[in-house]
Order: structure tokens, then C-alpha cells, then sequence
């Protein structure tokens, strides 16, 4: 069994104001999306110029927050906002779910892709490779702060988390998402973004890709207490809501590829998408 580091959760105090490693682990998020988005604008198939990354940047934000919240509030705590509507304003007592803010995002990029006159699937493909590596320091900051930690195990590497008020060794399965979730799937859609590939194929393969996984990984992580498991007596509320995530990314992939049969499809209509959008532009500043 391995012994868990002793990590403060707290990452540093201004006065009153506690600031934990998991509000960093989300600005870490989206200062790594920045980069890579500045980085990737200037390939021709993305239709996002530099001085748009920003404003797609706080849009994705807005979208993480207030769809993972919303999200949460309905797919595992329904009861308690039931029960107390104001809840949901509270964030600072914690409640974030990924699909909530999933279904945020998207949101959110329509609302960018419109707003400035570019193609949304070519946006959505840029978010979907700018997603994984956001969500895999999600889960580091999940393990620093004792969250959503895994089931009982032998397993050699099991560990005790403090906070566990039955101190089993379990699962530190934050790891195991960190790994799945974030780190194999941005190599995976890295590798896929390099080849040519028709618009929608790059965020089809992060919705199968995540569901995948995040399904994979819902095996070794403790359901919620309050929630317990679902169909057959070992599916999670997390693997439910993959399921749908799974088939909407497989269904987008076929779609594309036979919308696009061509291959670099995607950069002739991602190409065309951008110019429109910026003839646009130039005669509405004329």
C-alpha cells in the first residue's frame, strides 16, 4: 500500500480568502487551452484567428461553470435543490459535474461561432482538443483535495485517504482518470488532429473517446453516497450519463466522414467557413 501525500488542499491564504490547489488546477486549465489555442490558430484548418483565443477562452469558462454546476445540481443532487433552490448559487460548497459543464461548452462555442460568423464544427473540434489536459489537472486537483477518491482495494499502490472517515485503502482513481481522461486522450486526439480528417470527426472522437474512458474509469471510483449504484446493481450515475456521450460521438464521427467522404475535407470547408466569416467582418468595419 502506498502512503498518500499529505498535501494541504489550501494552496496559500490572502487574509480571509483561501485559495485551494483545485481553483488553481482549473486556471492551469485554461491557461494550457490558451496556449494551445494561440498555437493551433494558425494552422489553415482551424477557423480561430490569435485575436479571437481570448474571447473563445472566457466563453469555454463561462460554459465549464455554469453548465458543470447546473449540471451537477440536476444530475446528482436533484433532492437537495429540491429541497433548497439557493443551493445551486453556492458554489463555494462545491458540486461540479463534467457533463453539466460539457453540455455548457457547447452551448457556449455555438453562441462564439455565431457571434463572429465561423463554422461551429470547426470551433468544436479546436475545444475538443483544447478539453483534455484541462480535465487531467482537474483530477490531480480532485486527488489533492480528497475527492471522489476510488473503491476499497488490495491493489499494492491502494491508499489511505486522511479524509476517509472509514479509512480504507482504496483506489486513488483521481490518478486514473488523470491518466485516462486527460492525459491518453489529448495523445489521442493530438495524433488524430494531425491527419486529415473531415469537420466534426475531432469532437466525435472526444465524446466516444471520453465516454470511453471516463466509463472505464467509473469501475474503480466510489459511486456517490447518496446515490449509490443504478442498472444491474454496478452501473454508476457517471457511466449513465457516458452512454449517451458514446453514442452522440460515434453518430457525429459516421456523419462527418460521410458528409466529408474527401480526404482534408475538413480544411477546404474549416478554410472556406473562416474566410466568409472574415469577408464578413472586414465589410461590416467598411
Amino acid at each position: 500500500m502506498l502512503r498518500y501525500p499529505d498535501i494541504d488542499p489550501v494552496a496559500f491564504s490572502l487574509g480571509p480568502v483561501q485559495v485551494h490547489w483545485y481553483g488553481l488546477a482549473y486556471l492551469a486549465g485554461l491557461a494550457f487551452a490558451w496556449w494551445l489555442g494561440v498555437r493551433r490558430c494558425a494552422r489553415p484548418d482551424v477557423p480561430v484567428r490569435r485575436e479571437q483565443v481570448d474571447d473563445l477562452i472566457f466563453y469555454s469558462a463561462l460554459g465549464v461553470v455554469l453548465g458543470g454546476r447546473m449540471g451537477y445540481a440536476l444530475f446528482y443532487g436533484g433532492e437537495r435543490l429540491a429541497e433548497d433552490p439557493l443551493w445551486l448559487l453556492r458554489v463555494w460548497q462545491g458540486g461540479m459535474s463534467f457533463h453539466g459543464g460539457l453540455i455548457g461548452v457547447i452551448v457556449a462555442m455555438y453562441w462564439f461561432s455565431r457571434s463572429r460568423n465561423l463554422p461551429f464544427g470547426g470551433v468544436l473540434d479546436l475545444a475538443a482538443l483544447m478539453t483534455p489536459m484541462g480535465l487531467a489537472l482537474g483530477r490531480l486537483g480532485n486527488f489533492i483535495g480528497q475527492e471522489l477518491w476510488g473503491r476499497p482495494t488490495d491493489v499494492p499502490w491502494a491508499m489511505v485517504f486522511p479524509a476517509d472517515p472509514l479509512q480504507l485503502a482504496r483506489h486513488p482513481s483521481q490518478l486514473y482518470q488523470f491518466a485516462l481522461e486527460g492525459v491518453l486522450l489529448f495523445l489521442i486526439l493530438l495524433w488524430f488532429s494531425a491527419r486529415p480528417r473531415p469537420t466534426w470527426a475531432l469532437a466525435g472522437l472526444f465524446c466516444a473517446g471520453y465516454g470511453c474512458l471516463r466509463f472505464i474509469a467509473e469501475f474503480f471510483r466510489e459511486p456517490d453516497a447518496h446515490i449509490g449504484f443504478h442498472a444491474f446493481g454496478w452501473l454508476t450515475r457517471g457511466q449513465l450519463l457516458c452512454l449517451p456521450m458514446i453514442a452522440l460521438g460515434l453518430f457525429l464521427m459516421v456523419w462527418a466522414y460521410r458528409r466529408q467522404p474527401a480526404a482534408g475535407g475538413c480544411q477546404n470547408e474549416t478554410v472556406s467557413g473562416s474566410a466568409a466569416g472574415h469577408t464578413r467582418q472586414r465589410r461590416a468595419q467598411g
